[in-house]
């Protein structure tokens, strides 16, 4: 059996890579190629398109690189027909995946889909598009499968697949041990996994830290920001390179860009604040058209402000400095917020969402395959 999978940046990989290895786990004769990143090759994917060539952020990045998606876009869609796949998996990533839903189902390749776009966020009408050529649904917010139910279509709740990530990941005990020896209190800086979010947020990062000089700072980086990281000056703050879990496991507090990693911090019972900036040009076409109180994974699952939010203009270094001294401070705005993330926990319902979209995968093949 083989399915063509994609997901398009780094969370994405991560999640596909676990969603593999579960598909594989449970089915040994399964195959797998595509568009993915290192987790996913790991796993075994023959890696068509890597997402480092993918890793746009923002109306003007996109805009800017709209010949490149064009090509790439048209390039998968030929290696997809070549390839002549049992099924298609996609993972997130709508303004691509979408595309190519729409072209498994002119092609008659039965379409899943694993982790949705956040179109309960915006343009919520695509979910029409899931509707005409998505064949499963495979939701990882509880919320969600409400949201399909709205527009006459079944989606699936497997659970998050966040919980399996922590659990699954074999730590590095040369780096934990490390980040426990100093006596100074750690601080996490996570900038983000795209080049735009890193020169956007991680300046205003950096610029807190003389502030706080009894705290150890460390900037989490990954293969591929590394570069972006190391060309701004961080003198006197550590980088950390694929060693995300590590950090978080030691620290005390953390400043985080908006993205799924807002909900790994929740998770490693680390108090934090969510930031975010982006193009001006950006910011107001999304404010325009973005339908939810909150921007973080943690505030929209609790449905609650339990982490505070700095947003573009609000995000700057005395607001920051502000909110990173209440987080350090032992007392009842940092116990609050940890209380929020035992109730955050015990509704995300633990590990297994990848063995659990595994096997709805393997029962729809099943099914049509008779």
């Amino acid at each position: 059996m083989t399915f063509y999978i994609v997901a398009g940046e780094v969370s994405g990989d991560v999640h596909a890579a676990n969603l593999m290895k579960a598909l594989r786990g449970a089915n040994h004769s399964v195959h797998f190629r595509g568009v993915g990143g290192d987790n996913m090759i790991r796993q075994g994917l023959d890696c068509f398109l890597h997402i480092r060539k993918m890793n746009f952020m923002g109306l003007a990045e996109v805009l800017r690189n709209l010949f490149s998606i064009r090509t790439m876009l048209r390039d998968v869609k030929k290696d997809i027909v070549k390839c002549k796949p049992d099924a298609i998996i996609l993972v997130d990533y709508p303004g691509f995946n979408l595309q190519l839903s729409h072209y498994a189902k002119k092609h008659g390749i039965p379409c899943i889909y694993y982790i949705s776009p956040k179109l309960w966020a915006w343009r919520s009408s695509r979910a029409n598009i899931i509707r005409r050529n998505v064949d499963l649904m495979l939701c990882i917010l509880p919320f969600e499968q409400d949201f399909y139910k709205h527009f006459g279509y079944k989606a699936l709740y497997v659970g998050n697949p966040v919980p399996d990530a922590i659990e699954q990941h074999v730590y590095d005990e040369a780096v934990t041990g490390s980040l426990q020896k100093d006596t100074r209190p750690v601080v996490a800086l996570l900038p983000g996994s795209r080049k735009q979010e890193i020169t956007q947020c991680l300046p205003v990062m950096l610029d807190v830290v003389a502030r706080f000089p009894q705290y150890r700072f460390v900037i989490a980086a990954l293969d591929h920001t590394l570069s972006s990281i190391n060309d701004m000056n961080h003198s006197g703050v550590e980088v950390l390179c694929n060693k995300t879990y590590e950090l978080l496991s030691c620290s005390s507090a953390a400043l985080v860009t908006s993205g799924t990693a807002t909900l790994e911090t929740a998770l490693f019972n680390v108090p934090q604040v969510c930031c975010y900036k982006t193009s001006a040009l950006t910011y107001h076409v999304a404010k325009r058209v973005i339908r939810v109180p909150y921007i973080s994974l943690v505030n929209l699952i609790a449905n609650s402000p339990v982490i505070k939010e700095l947003i573009q203009d609000d995000f700057e270094v005395s607001l920051l400095s502000e909110e990173l001294q209440q987080l350090t401070e032992r007392g009842p705005y940092r116990e609050t917020m940890l209380k929020a993330y035992g109730e955050l926990k015990q509704g995300l319902g633990g590990a297994g969402a990848s063995v659990r979209a595994a096997d709805h995968i393997l029962a729809f093949m099943t099914d049509r395959m008779k």
